[in-house]
């Protein structure tokens, strides 16, 4: 698919071990420069991105049919890439010949569309051309399409288009600018046409690209969004021309910013990333509904109705907005786990439009311990995935007054009670989550939301420290990136280069004294010996074993004297300081 997992010379790199420095240039060479760009024209596709926070992502296309198997093989990963020279190889001749076996008689574009909206979904963005070149429409420009390629002659991104236009469903494509590999001259493509000419990627961009770009952005009614991929080093006068294209064909759309060279209206993070902090302008995560984005027959990892809503809650917290991905399958039609899971969350989300829609990102800036806050003017949405065992929900930091606490349900609401406690409001919840998936506590305040955002460490629930808001002293923090299967990445901010001197810094904030197990994620090499020590001159020092998984580590009860704020230090005394990243902090209380 996108960002990381799109391009072949970093998959090489965990095979040959290639230059870590030199893979982060050559991914930020693909992704493309993405300023976050706060000031844009307020028109109705911005209000759409920055209100309606839930979108549906479709990748769907001739990768779909052959849905991870070629002969007789199974390619774990992202079926979408099935046909590169890092997976089933397949020549270009015989990828194209396979469209004959492409017939999705059971495509429903008003089913589609009515699950977007039953999932909460305000539009809907499919992918008209991937990597391997086949158009999911009646292009005019290349018969390698879903009409004159396939017995199915129909256009479904037109019957799509329609749908969404008739159900008040936001509309716009996916487009691979860069990446054609069945094409003469797209980046990864044939070197050569038929005829055995040599074409260069001017000749793809002149008479493939750029017309294809036309078609879709004048043939399919109004258009949101245009959403490129993958630009890779193509020139920057290439990409300005397809932005200018989309604002002159369609002027109320936006253009993604994976288009590359800050040319884009927005950002778009890395591929299933939700970030730890907020972020500023216009972003979007992108995110699957199990493993692959397009359809794979084996992939049956889906995401759980709670799991969605952890995800869209906490982008929207982070300030963004969350884009949701299926695969059809290769009739067409929605695999049953993915239905399931997008209306099972809708229901939520129709039940709480107030939580999602027009909302904004959290005054903490980052997650709480429980769960997260959304807020709107001034009110506070506490959303608390995990239930506290004790009834009792602890709120760190918050410096406004409130007029009104209450508990959403949905049947009704209820007014709960709380106490000030210093810096924490502390909320008696009943001993029962009124909903089964999330919760959520309604505060109306005296104004604008006030709050320190320093990190407290809850009584009730564990909490995690992440090294995103540590202080380093001889050590730094880094992006780390590492793939689960083929084109599933992850992505973490690591604390490495530890020396003799090297200190990583949390302050926090407690509000119950008392001892807590402390614990390490880290990865590294052979053993390794932790200090964990707080202001107060409690001292942990032990021995864990490393390896280069990351991986919680238990290291001992720390204790804490008294309530208030506090520091808490980690060193690393013994063991190899190079190959060490660490992750987080973790603090359970012991009763």
């Amino acid at each position: 698919m996108h960002i990381v997992n799109k391009y072949s010379f970093i998959i090489l790199f965990f095979i040959n071990n290639i230059n870590a420095q030199n893979v982060e240039k050559r991914m930020n060479e693909m992704w493309g420069e993405q300023t976050r760009k706060v000031e844009i024209n307020n028109n109705s596709s911005v209000q759409l991105f920055k209100e309606g926070h839930y979108a549906m992502f479709i990748h769907w296309g001739l990768f779909s049919k052959i849905a991870g198997e070629w002969e007789g093989k199974t390619y774990y990963g992202i079926s979408e890439w099935i046909m590169h020279p890092l997976r089933a190889n397949i020549t270009a001749a015989k990828y194209k010949d396979y469209a004959n076996e492409f017939n999705p008689v059971n495509f429903n574009a008003a089913a589609i569309v009515q699950l977007a909206k039953d999932a909460g979904m305000k539009y809907i963005i499919i992918t008209s051309k991937h990597h391997d070149g086949f158009a999911m429409y009646h292009s005019k420009i290349s018969s390698f399409n879903i009409y004159d390629a396939t017995p199915f002659k129909r256009d479904p991104m037109k019957e799509l288009s329609e749908a969404c236009s008739k159900a008040g469903i936001g509309f716009g494509f996916y487009y691979s600018h860069n990446q054609d590999w069945t094409y003469p001259g797209g980046n990864g493509g044939p070197k050569t046409d038929s005829a055995g000419n040599l074409k260069k990627f001017d000749d793809y961009f002149k008479y493939k690209c750029y017309p294809q770009v036309q078609e879709i952005t004048s043939g399919y009614g109004p258009i949101k969004i245009i959403w490129f991929d993958t630009p890779g080093d193509m020139k920057k006068e290439y990409a300005q021309q397809l932005v200018d294209l989309v604002h002159q064909n369609q002027p109320d759309a936006l253009v993604s910013g994976r288009v590359g060279y800050n040319l884009g209206d927005y950002v778009t993070m890395g591929d299933m990333e939700v970030p730890l902090e907020n972020e500023d302008g216009l972003w979007e995560t992108v995110d699957v509904t199990n493993d692959s984005w397009g359809y794979a027959k084996y992939d049956q990892n889906w995401k759980t109705p709670k799991q969605v809503l952890i995800n869209l809650i906490s982008t929207i917290a982070r300030g963004g907005t969350y884009m949701l991905n299926i695969g059809p399958k290769p009739d067409g039609s929605v695999p049953e786990n993915a239905v399931y899971t997008l209306t099972n969350a809708g229901k939520w989300v129709h039940t709480y439009p107030q939580v999602v829609y027009g909302t904004s990102s959290s005054p903490w800036k980052h997650a709480l311990p429980w769960g997260d806050v959304i807020s709107k003017d001034n009110k506070l949405f506490l959303c608390i995935y995990q239930w506290p065992s004790n009834g009792k929900l602890f709120l760190p930091g918050l410096k406004s007054s409130i007029t009104h606490a209450k508990l959403l349900s949905d049947t009704s609401t209820s007014t709960i009670n709380y106490i000030k406690e210093n810096d924490w409001v502390i909320f008696n919840l009943p001993c029962h989550a009124p909903e089964k998936l999330i919760s959520v506590v309604e505060l109306t305040l005296e104004g604008k939301a006030l709050v320190d955002p320093m990190q407290g460490v809850d009584p009730v629930v564990s909490t995690t420290l992440a090294s995103n808001f540590a202080n380093c002293n001889f050590c730094e923090k880094k992006d780390s990136s590492w793939m689960e299967k083929f084109g599933e990445w992850k992505k973490v901010k690591v604390i490495k280069n530890w020396n003799s001197n090297s200190t990583a810094i949390w302050d926090i904030n407690v509000i119950k004294s008392g001892n807590y197990l402390v614990e390490l994620n880290y990865a590294g090499s052979e053993r390794l010996v932790w200090s964990i020590e707080t202001d107060e001159g409690i001292q942990i020092n032990n021995q864990q074993n490393a390896s280069s998984i990351f991986a919680f580590h238990s290291f001992g009860w720390l204790k804490i004297d008294k309530n208030g704020k506090h520091i808490i230090r980690v060193k690393l005394k013994e063991g190899s300081g190079e190959s060490t990243s660490l992750i987080s902090l973790r603090l359970t209380p012991i009763e």
